[in-house]
């Protein structure tokens, strides 16, 4: 797992990428300063305090819950987001490190557009809840990197595995490997929580996870060619 994610690290950077890099951070921020003017103009509209100087101050606490309020909209943009480049992204890290494998197939636009969606809903509503534990320091650490490593892990193992699989097999192989999937996951989410490198997410966690989807895989051909093999062998 390590080495997927060096593998990931040194590529999300690389020329090949450079094109995809720009078109998702473009559109990582773009959500973003939406998302951030959205929450401001209701903050605005629900603040109708008599006086001035109370209702400036109240204010400008908004806008300061706002922008915390971003830190919970990031993993959920980031998300939607991978989900649209997630193609491109795959197909640089398929050609780049497995050139003698057959290439995955491109999922369909709208199949894509709608996993992404649901996706960065469930993930939204999943970080809202988590707002009861603020005031547990620790305890909500936790809680956000665990609930968010299983959806991070699930959702973008899922995408990687479905450019080569049906949705049933893909949930399978998911399942069966469960706990690499959730400490990839974990990993995603980490660096989700640091500034600046959150923007980098999608495409770091697209190649991370087509790296270990291949590696998955491997393991599953050569576990099933085994179990083949044990079966031939059997009197």
């Amino acid at each position: 797992m390590l080495d997927a994610a060096i593998l990931a690290a040194r590529q999300t950077l690389s020329p090949p990428f450079r094109a995809v890099l720009l078109k998702s951070l473009g559109l990582t921020v773009l959500l973003l300063v939406v998302g951030w003017f959205a929450l401001q103009a209701l903050a605005d509209s629900l603040l109708t305090l008599p006086n001035a100087t109370a209702n400036s101050i109240a204010h400008i606490v908004a806008g300061l819950g706002a922008a915390f309020g971003l830190l919970f909209l990031v993993t959920p943009v980031t998300a939607a987001v991978a989900g649209l480049f997630l193609d491109d992204v795959a197909e640089i890290v398929e050609r780049t490190h497995y050139p003698s494998e057959a290439p995955g197939t491109e999922l369909p636009l709208m199949r894509s557009v709608f996993l992404s969606v649901r996706f960065a809903l469930v993930v939204l509503g999943l970080n809202l809840l988590l707002l009861v534990l603020l005031f547990l320091p620790g305890v909500n650490l936790v809680a956000w990197l665990g609930v968010n490593g299983y959806l991070l892990g699930r959702e973008y193992f899922s995408l990687a595995a479905l450019r080569f699989r049906g949705e049933a097999e893909a949930t399978a192989l998911r399942r069966r490997y469960r706990l690499p999937v959730f400490i990839g996951g974990v990993l995603v989410a980490g660096i989700a929580v640091i500034p600046l490198a959150n923007l980098l997410t999608p495409l770091f966690a697209t190649a991370f996870f087509v790296h270990l989807h291949k590696k998955i895989a491997a393991r599953e051909a050569k576990r099933l060619e085994n179990q083949g093999g044990g079966a031939r062998l059997a009197p």
